[in-house]
């Protein structure tokens, strides 16, 4: 058996990962939420409309390749 430690475990329901069950998840979790608030200071949606979607999209990208890296294999589920 893998004894790796994950950051995020599955969902229950559906494709992908569910609340994280490490501290380190928290982590992942908050620091994108800070970013993706911050961004229409940084970049004005209304003044410069590409740079605020191509942030945004990074930011995304890089908290799906993390939950990839450090979360368990992701896969539908029905359930238990």
């Amino acid at each position: 058996m893998d004894d790796k430690k994950y950051w995020f475990t599955r969902k229950r329901y559906g494709w992908g990962w569910g609340l994280p069950c490490a501290w380190q998840g928290w982590v992942v979790y908050a620091v994108p939420l800070a970013l993706l608030l911050a961004g229409p200071f940084l970049f004005s949606p209304f003044h410069r409309p590409l740079a605020f979607q191509l942030y945004t999209w990074a930011v995304v990208l890089v908290l799906v390749l993390v939950c990839w890296l450090k979360g368990a294999p992701p896969g539908w589920r029905w359930g238990k």
